[in-house]
């Protein structure tokens, strides 16, 4: 920290979390949170191996997300490498002493939906989890972000984790998004717009009014996918609105703790003059539903544009990806995305699988039969439980869909939850990689009404038309 110099909200955080720093700038960071899954097993073989113990029990916690099936819950896992994955789990959080919010608990879900539902998230932490989208969690303020096995295991030895401060950055989106359009859609504008390593190097902060006005539920969201533009992680400074989501959750502060903690919170956000390396602006009310056509989250348009031409391309190597995304895609120079016929859908995954989420989707599919068959996770067990509880999974299963148990789901498909070759998906997820959701999955990322929309038309379909009239 240089003296009285404005600050940014990441280094406000930052700077309360270095314990040292060393001559190559590189700075040792006090982590608060840390997150672990079932794919965490090699660096709790990494403690086993040299006889280690966790450093700080109560600040790891796990959560069995990404190996669990979405059917058959209560009943042993029938798969034997995803039933080995998830005991592997439940033993290491045993062995250390550690929180785990296994199968069995109540509070079960994505890692990234638990941490905030619970109440495990907080503004001016530091989050850490073996997953790249732990970008989430920073829209309550916090510095979250993904690490690999071996910082897994420093960070369980020793509760702190070598990293090199990052540029900063300012995402602004100002003014008021219109009917329909949502925190997905200002996501993959932003990153069709400064490309998918626009951010490289960069810590990002949102802000302007569209941002401001998005509840905790799209804020996620939107620093969810921080990470598919390249950016190390995403913020959202702490207002009110984050204030009135912690209050009461199962671990947050309570009565003057609570008080306490968010006047502090409410002091985080950035200094008014403080200084980015980088900004850029979007205009809210030129958003439109986005909807990806290629093989990265960059390939993103309109839903009302046309398919590009890799001929008019500004430069070769753009005209290769386009290439490369179309052939894979299936599809063709020219044509209309709203022409694009779709074979399934799947709404889940850690960016958009929230109670917000699912009204949204159920809200287009009210009263309507879905043309294709789809899959319906909800991002938590308390979230299934309140769906349940508002009548959507009646919504879902009575459009057609079918209404699963929580966990990762088809969003990677590594739990038996696939999209089949050949096949094209309409998908709330946060990548459309080549293969991501099965082998020759071809994949569409959208908001989840965008996703409902699909469901009811078989095709890439603009939601506002079919939301006229509907509250």
């Amino acid at each position: 920290m240089a003296g009285d110099a404005p600050r940014t909200l990441f280094d406000k955080v930052w700077d309360t979390h270095v314990v040292l720093t060393r001559e190559d700038g590189q700075a040792l960071l006090l982590i608060d949170r840390h997150f672990f899954h079932e794919g965490s097993h090699h660096a709790f073989n990494q403690l086993k191996a040299r006889g280690a113990a966790v450093a700080r029990p109560s600040q790891n916690i796990g959560v069995a997300d990404h190996y669990v099936p979405t059917r058959g819950r209560g009943a042993p896992i029938a798969d034997a490498a995803l039933r080995h994955m998830v005991g592997q789990l439940t033993e290491n959080a045993a062995r250390h002493g550690l929180r785990l919010f296994g199968l069995d608990d109540p509070g079960q879900g994505i890692v990234h939906v638990v941490g905030p539902e619970q109440g495990l998230t907080l503004p001016g932490l530091t989050i850490v989890c073996g997953d790249s989208h732990t970008s989430t969690h920073g829209a309550f303020g916090a510095i979250a972000f993904g690490i690999g096995a071996s910082e897994v295991a420093h960070v369980l030895m020793t509760q702190t984790l070598w990293q090199r401060r990052p540029r900063r950055m300012r995402i602004a989106v100002e003014g008021a998004l219109g009917p329909g359009i949502g925190a997905k859609d200002v996501a993959l504008s932003v990153i069709a717009r400064i490309g998918a390593d626009g951010a490289q190097g960069h810590a990002v902060e949102y802000a302007g009014s569209a941002v401001r006005a998005l509840s905790m539920e799209g804020r996620m969201t939107l620093c969810n996918l921080s990470i598919e533009c390249g950016a190390r992680c995403g913020m959202v400074a702490p207002d009110a609105t984050t204030i009135d989501f912690l209050r009461g959750r199962r671990f947050a502060p309570e009565r003057a703790e609570f008080a306490r903690a968010a006047e502090a919170w409410l002091a985080l956000p950035g200094d008014p003059d403080a200084t980015f390396d980088r900004a850029v602006t979007l205009d809210a009310a030129e958003i439109a539903p986005i909807v990806t056509w290629g093989v990265s989250p960059e390939d993103a348009l309109p839903i009302t544009a046309t398919l590009p031409d890799p001929a008019r391309a500004p430069d070769p190597a753009r005209a290769a990806q386009i290439r490369d995304g179309l052939d894979y895609m299936g599809l063709h120079p020219g044509q209309k995305l709203s022409e694009v016929p779709v074979d399934r859908v799947f709404i889940g995954s850690c960016t958009n699988s929230r109670i917000e989420d699912l009204r949204a989707a159920a809200a287009v599919l009210a009263g309507r039969k879905a043309r294709i068959p789809g899959l319906v996770s909800p991002g938590s067990t308390p979230v299934k439980r309140q769906a349940e509880e508002e009548g959507l999974d009646r919504i879902f299963r009575e459009a057609g869909l079918e209404w699963v148990e929580s966990g990762c789901s088809m969003c990677v498909g590594m739990n038996g939850d696939l999209v089949p070759a050949g096949e094209r998906c309409a998908s709330t997820t946060n990548r459309n990689f080549k293969g991501r959701q099965g082998k020759g999955a071809r994949t569409h990322l959208m908001s989840p009404a965008m996703v409902a929309a699909a469901a009811v038309t078989g095709r890439l379909t603009d939601v506002r038309p079919l939301l006229e009239g509907r509250a």
